[in-house]
């Protein structure tokens, strides 16, 4: 059992560091009481990820062509990052699209978080789908018990981080430039590494 901890542990770590960097950005970005709505999001979103991993493990569904699902949902980050770029030297309270996104009524930053987290998932799926048909069912239920913990452990690191005066100052006098680059820079790699680019090349002749 105490095995199964802690590779279930060094599983998501290996996964989660890649959010990191986004969820230091995205906590820098907000109001305090609208965080609940980046945990809220990378937890709905994690879930969506294990669920579709150990369906795939379990032969239930067929593995998707990650180019026309992961990759496609490359574009939310790019359309992001072009929006804020474009709109931030138009007014500066408007430049922040995550706390837009969460003030109006449907109240929407946890489900820009999520498909944020579904859209970063391919190196997630490559490694959960082998992991969990290793696994018994005891051990799968423990492990999706250490996921959801070290989703936790990811969030609360990332929001003191992005709390710190040091990186708070960085990121407040750099956003204008930072925050349009990383989405972007995120679409980007996210649809190069799916091979999203090729299929639609392909497609499109």
């Amino acid at each position: 059992m105490m095995i199964t901890v802690l590779t279930a542990a060094l599983v998501y770590a290996a996964t989660g560091i890649d959010y990191l960097v986004i969820l230091i950005l995205l906590f820098s970005q907000i109001k305090k009481e609208q965080v609940k709505h980046i945990w809220l999001g990378q937890y709905i979103g994690t879930a969506i990820i294990i669920t579709g991993s150990l369906l795939v493990s379990l032969g239930v569904v067929s593995l998707i062509p990650q180019q026309w699902v992961i990759g496609l949902l490359g574009l939310l980050p790019l359309y992001l990052g072009v929006k804020i770029w474009i709109k931030g030297e138009e007014e500066e309270d408007e430049g922040n699209i995550l706390s837009q996104s969460s003030s109006n009524r449907y109240n929407q930053l946890f489900v820009t978080v999520t498909f944020i987290v579904l859209a970063s998932s391919a190196d997630d799926f490559s490694i959960y789908i082998p992991y969990f048909t290793a696994l018994n069912t005891t051990e799968i239920l423990l492990a999706i018990i250490v996921f959801f913990v070290m989703v936790g452990v990811l969030c609360y690191v990332s929001y003191r981080l992005a709390s710190m005066k040091f990186i708070l100052e960085r990121v407040e006098k750099y956003e204008r430039w930072l925050v349009p680059f990383i989405f972007i820079g995120l679409g980007i790699y996210i649809m190069l590494e799916n091979g999203t680019f090729n299929a639609l090349f392909s497609f499109l002749k």
